[in-house]
């Protein structure tokens, strides 16, 4: 059980429910919040961030891309703590799962909308579990080439902000495109930190992230721009939007946080020094989040 518990990476948690939260907060702004939304919106990202992380496990197992060398935490498959076998069945239970939920949270949120919409989102559903489990497996991994960073700013930022506000309103908000491009850029910023410690590894089993294709100093430099790229929509929304009191500028409290993760990432030198920053910069988008919201709903 202890090693399932770690391939399923709780740490990651927190990261891939920020986008729902932020997309709740915003439609509670609007006056239109569903509890039973948020909660099944919240167990079925949950789900699908653990496919994410047993896929990943299984398929840089089976690919030989984690190697004795690595950093990052220990992988289940590649030594043996879980046969291939278990895990792709833990793949296919999770999968399942994610969506179960997936389709009952549908079936609350648009009870009075379109069919069309239901089977849009249901779509987006499908689509989901299948860039969960395609970012490290099948003939042409996209994780492998430098497409994971697109793929987080969709997910972790449009698809989980917009699709939660949608679930909840029924109606799209253009200007909430700003801060679910904020909570996308800087999951992005997990990643990248992610693949700077990996660099080296990465590069000798043919992982072309990112980093590998920049090269430490500029992915350094891409590291920045996802930052204060991310801050810059936030303070854009406010703007557009119009603000009443102080409180709308809270969450400009996270970004002494930010601009500190981006220091320790172009200072540090040694990959392990960045394993804390994965963690810092998860835990201060979720207190952007937290922050934001408060500010937008007092």
């Amino acid at each position: 059980m202890k090693s399932w518990i770690a391939a399923a990476r709780p740490r990651t948690l927190p990261l891939a429910l920020a986008s729902i939260i932020l997309g709740s907060f915003l439609a509670l702004a609007a006056g239109q919040f569903s509890q039973r939304i948020f909660m099944l919106a919240a167990l079925t990202t949950i789900f699908l961030q653990i496919l994410s992380n047993f896929a990943n496990d299984y398929g840089d197992a089976i690919s030989g891309k984690d190697t004795a060398e690595r950093v990052g935490p220990q992988r289940a498959v590649a030594t043996g703590l879980i046969t291939r076998k278990a895990m792709l069945w833990g793949m296919i239970i999770t999968a399942l799962l994610a969506l179960g939920s997936g389709i009952w949270l549908l079936i609350e949120a648009f009870r009075d909308a379109s069919p069309e919409t239901f089977y849009l989102f249901l779509g987006l559903g499908f689509l989901s579990i299948g860039a969960a489990v395609a970012y490290t497996n099948g003939k042409r991994p996209y994780g492998y080439s430098g497409l994971g960073d697109i793929a987080v700013l969709i997910f972790f930022g449009w698809v989980g902000v917009l699709g939660t506000y949608f679930l909840h309103t029924l109606y799209f908000d253009f200007a909430t495109i700003l801060p679910a491009t904020s909570v996308g850029l800087f999951a992005t910023g997990v990643l990248n930190v992610n693949n700077i410690r990996d660099i080296e590894t990465d590069a000798k089993t043919g992982k072309y992230s990112i980093p590998v294709r920049l090269g430490r100093e500029r992915a350094t430099a891409y590291h920045w721009v996802l930052l204060i790229a991310g801050m810059v929509c936030a303070v854009a929304y406010t703007l557009l939007v119009g603000w009443d009191n102080y409180l709308d500028w809270l969450y400009l409290l996270s970004f002494p946080l930010f601009i500190l993760n981006g220091y320790k990432v172009a200072t540090h030198r040694q990959p392990a020094e960045l394993n804390p920053r994965l963690g810092q910069l998860a835990m201060t988008t979720l207190l952007f989040v937290l922050l934001f919201g408060a500010g937008i709903i007092l």
